[in-house]
Parts: C-alpha cells; sequence; structure tokens
C-alpha cells in the first residue's frame, strides 16, 4: 500500500512540475568563465534532477564499499554467535539429559574458542556442572576457578560464580567451603532466594541455630519456604537456642522475641516449659503444655506434662483425663495418667491406667512403672515379672534354638576318597568303633556306626592308631580280613531278598571245540565262612 501512494504520489509531482514548465517557457543563462551556457528552464530543472540522483546513487555506493570490511566482521561475529549458541544449546540439553561426558565436552569447546566475557564465565560453570556430575572433582574446581578469573569484577557475574560453587560444594558436603564462599553475598546485603536457600543448607550442616532460626523465618515470610519444612526448621533451632540460654535468664528474651504460632511447636514448648520448670514456675510450664498439646497431640508432651510435683498432679490429672475422652484408647496418653496417678501416690488408679495401656501395647516405659508399683504394694513376684517384660520389650534378644544337623555321608569304605590332608585316607573315618551291631554280623564301619552327634558335638575327633595305619597303607596291600577293598565295598552293596530263596546260576559254557566230558558226580556243599545275610538292606 505504501508503494502505490509514494508511486502515485511521485506521478502527480512529475505531471504538475511538466504543466508547470510548460506554461512557463524561460531560458536559464549560466556564466563560468570562460563559457556562457545557455539552456532552456525545463532542461535545467532535468539536469539538476538528474545530478541529485547521480550523487545520491555515487555516494550510497561509496558508503556501501566503505562498509564492506565493517560488515565482514559483524558477518563473521554472527557466524561465532551462532556456533557458540549451538555449543552452548548441545552442552545445556546433555547436561539436563545427564550425560555429562558429552556435556562437558561441548562446554569445554565453547570455552575454549569463545571470546565474549559472559560466555566463558557461563561455560566455565557448565562445565564445572558437568565434572561434577561425573565426580571429577579436581577437574570442577579448576573450572570454577576459571569462571571466578573470568567473572573479573562484574557483580552479576561473581554471584553466579559464588552461587553455583556454592551449590556443587554443599552437594559435595563442604558446607564450610560453600559458607565462606557465600560469605562475600552475604556481607554485600544480597539477599536473593537462592542464595538464602543456600545460606539456610549451610548453616544447618553447621548446626549454626541463630542463623537457622533467622533465615527459615525470612524464607518463610516471603513464601520461599514450605511451611511445614520451615516449621522443623524453626522448630529444632528454636528449642536448641532455649536449651543453650537455659543456664542464664537469657531464655525469657528468646521466648519473647518467639510468635504465638512458634511457641505451640512441640520441641519450642517442651524447651519452654523445662526453662519454666527450671526456673520454679511450674503453672506456667503447665501452661504452656497444655496449648501445645491442644494444637497436636504429641506423645513427648504428653510425658512431660506427667512429669511434675505432688501438687501439681491434681489439676493436671483433671486436665488430662479431659483429653482421654477424646482419645480414649491410645496407650501413650493412659502411660501418662500412670504415671501422674504414681506421683500423687493414687496406686489403684495407677495399676488401672497403666493395664489398660498394656491391654493396647507392651511397652518397656509401662512396664517398668508397673513394676515399680507392685514393688511399693509389696508384690515383689508382680514386680519381678513386669521388670523382666520391660527388659524383653525394649530390645530384641536371640531365640536360642537347638542347631540341627545331618548325619556326615558314609565315605569310610570307599577306596578313591581323597583326605583334605593329602593322600588317600582308605577306610578312614572321624570315629572308631569296634562295637558290633550285635549277634552273629560283623561291626558296621566307623562312618557309619557313628551318630550325627559326633560330627556336631565332637568336630576335633580323630581316627584311631588302627584306621591310621590301614590309611598310610599302600593301595594295592590286603586287609586283615584278606579281601581288598574293592571287594569289601562292593560287598557291603544290599542284596534283595529273592537272592536268597534262589540258587545262584552260573554262565560258563564250554568251549565249542572241546568233547563235552561226562557229568561229574555233584560235590558236597562246602560251608562258607561268611555269616548269612539279613533281609533288611544291611550286612
Amino acid at each position: 500500500m505504501r508503494t502505490w501512494f509514494w508511486t502515485l504520489l511521485l506521478a502527480v509531482v512529475a505531471v504538475a512540475l511538466a504543466v508547470v514548465l510548460r506554461s512557463h517557457s524561460g531560458n536559464v543563462l549560466l556564466l563560468v568563465w570562460p563559457w556562457r551556457i545557455e539552456m532552456s528552464l525545463t532542461l535545467a530543472v532535468l539536469l539538476i534532477v538528474a545530478t541529485f540522483i547521480i550523487l545520491y546513487v555515487g555516494l550510497r555506493l561509496l558508503a556501501w564499499l566503505l562498509a564492506i570490511p565493517d560488515r565482514v566482521r559483524a558477518w563473521r561475529g554472527k557466524r561465532a554467535q551462532a556456533r557458540d549458541h549451538e555449543l552452548l544449546e548441545r552442552g545445556w540439553i546433555g547436561l539436563l539429559e545427564g550425560r555429562y561426558s558429552h556435556a562437558e565436552k561441548d562446554l569445554t569447546k565453547l570455552l575454549d574458542q569463545t571470546k565474549v566475557q559472559t560466555r566463558r564465565v557461563l561455560a566455565a560453570l557448565s562445565a564445572g556442572r558437568a565434572a561434577h556430575g561425573l565426580g571429577e572433582f579436581d577437574r570442577r574446581d579448576r573450572l570454577l576457578a576459571t569462571a571466578q578469573e573470568q567473572a573479573g569484577a562484574d557483580p552479576g557475574l561473581v554471584e553466579a560464580t559464588a552461587t553455583v560453587s556454592a551449590d556443587m560444594l554443599l552437594d559435595q558436603g563442604h558446607a564450610e567451603r560453600a559458607l565462606s564462599v557465600l560469605a562475600p553475598l552475604a556481607d554485600g546485603g544480597a539477599r536473593h532466594l537462592h542464595t538464602m536457600r543456600l545460606l539456610l543448607r549451610a548453616h544447618t550442616a553447621l548446626n549454626h541455630q541463630e542463623q537457622v532460626f533467622t533465615l527459615a523465618r525470612g524464607l518463610v515470610r516471603r513464601n520461599a519456604l514450605a511451611r511445614a519444612e520451615a516449621d522443623i526448621l524453626i522448630d529444632a533451632s528454636g528449642a536448641a537456642r532455649l536449651r543453650a540460654a537455659a543456664g542464664s535468664d537469657a531464655w525469657r528474651a528468646i521466648w519473647k522475641d518467639l510468635k504465638a504460632e512458634e511457641r505451640l511447636l512441640p520441641e519450642i514448648a517442651l524447651a519452654g516449659a523445662a526453662a519454666f520448670e527450671a526456673a520454679g514456675e511450674p503453672a506456667e510450664a503447665a501452661r504452656v503444655l497444655e496449648s501445645a498439646v491442644a494444637v497436636k497431640f504429641n506423645p513427648a508432651l504428653v510425658a512431660a506434662y506427667a512429669r511434675c510435683e505432688a501438687e501439681q498432679v491434681s489439676r493436671r490429672l483433671s486436665k488430662a483425663e479431659t483429653w482421654l475422652h477424646q482419645r480414649p484408647t491410645d496407650p501413650d496418653l493412659l502411660t501418662a495418667l500412670g504415671m501422674l496417678c504414681l506421683n500423687g501416690q493414687l496406686w489403684g488408679q495407677a495399676e488401672r491406667y497403666l493395664l489398660r495401656s498394656l491391654s493396647r501395647r507392651s511397652d518397656a516405659q509401662t512396664h517398668a512403672l508397673l513394676g515399680s508399683l507392685y514393688d511399693r504394694l509389696d508384690r515383689p513376684a508382680d514386680a519381678v515379672r513386669h521388670w523382666r517384660l520391660a527388659t524383653a520389650a525394649s530390645m530384641a534378644l536371640p531365640v536360642l534354638a537347638a542347631d540341627a544337623a545331618l548325619p556326615a555321608a558314609d565315605t569310610g569304605s570307599d577306596p578313591y576318597r581323597v583326605d583334605a590332608e593329602g593322600g588317600y585316607a582308605v577306610g578312614l573315618s572321624d570315629t572308631d568303633s569296634d562295637t558290633d551291631v550285635g549277634g552273629d554280623y560283623p561291626a558296621l564301619p566307623p562312618a557309619v556306626a557313628a551318630s550325627a552327634s559326633d560330627y556336631v558335638l565332637d568336630p576335633e575327633a580323630r581316627a584311631s592308631k588302627e584306621q591310621r595305619d590301614r590309611a598310610l597303607a599302600p593301595e594295592d596291600a590286603p586287609l586283615a580280613g584278606g579281601t581288598s577293598d574293592i571287594d569289601e565295598y562292593f560287598d557291603s552293596a544290599p542284596i534283595p531278598a529273592a537272592a536268597f530263596d534262589e540258587p545262584v546260576p552260573t554262565y560258563a559254557p564250554a568251549p565249542a571245540s572241546a568233547p563235552q566230558a561226562p557229568k561229574p558226580a555233584a560235590a558236597a556243599p562246602v560251608p562258607s565262612t561268611k555269616p548269612p545275610f539279613k533281609n533288611d538292606g544291611s550286612i
């Protein structure tokens, strides 16, 4: 639209100029010594316009030619910037994906090639983060030192380097080094949320309760910390401050500095009640505990509420019984009521509360209180029983069960059994027994005659002299019975019952070439020297 407008405007101006020049005919005389130039007005105007256009185009062309070095320099800068941005983007993507080796490679390359200060600092910090993820802490420290050197005096870059360094040092567990890095920011008044969170982590790790209390308060006021987490930190640090100042009157100033909702936190309420008790103000201590229990029931608060002098028992007992209407089956509350009754020497009521507590939960403290109660009531048997139950409930006693072990395998008659000390142990067993099984049967091998108790209860048993001699004898030496080890080994196998009813056939065919001899008369049976076998699967 703008193009059409300017085209139309130029056409109108040209038409108007042509009409004016046509109606005003005249000459233009130029005296340029030694020349005298005369021309019409129209030609003079056209020459002026043409001269203007030529000069304009010539000057623009000259300016374009003179700006070539700047344009080349800018083009190179844009190309380098695009290359840096590509490396930075690729490195950050790898860092976020957890590919720390690839990210460190790209970011280190960016650190070496870029000339811009901010990019060098950013590349060094990012490469340090990648090295931290790889566990290369020495390389990380060198990169952080490079970033700090490149940051110079720029406050923004200095703060960025300090926060990144402190974050990684806290992850590594070096809270003191992180605090020394963050100290210039804290002294300079830097109160950014991330810096405050890092300071809170460092002071929490170093147990600096004053700083933890102040920082947790500031962060929760700015909605930069979850309320539950802030309550835990404020509760622990506030209670530690009260306990540290308990030896003097400084705790009162700390107590007054606490907000109303902070005084109701469990640890702070316990520390405040203990401070009031130590200062001789048990009524105020009771009010502190009652207010805290009304907000959130806590067994530690109830137990502290039950520890009081005898003159406080009546008031506290009536208050605790109102809590019992709301929580009738709570074992901690029942134990606290039993302790209050013990402090007030209400023996029967104390026994009733403690037994009700034990019916819900077996607790060492409740058993111990019942034992003390029965000891006071001169019931030693019951007292001893509950003290024993208190000991059993407070620790896990080992179950003393009899160990069971399978008997060792019978390898005494194995001629190829290798002894652990070296060599073949033929006929060697752990124990020696010359006792016969009974009657006409031969004695069992020692390994079979030995019971399981021999292996379990007497592991240091040694072979007899006879067995040791047999073990050390040559492998092919005959035994005393006249049979070899291999015969004794195979004879020890059980024989089925059918073998005793039918005679054992012999398969000895005559040679084919020899003539058949007459059948000799049956010879008289030769009595066997071996004892008969018993049909029970054993010899």
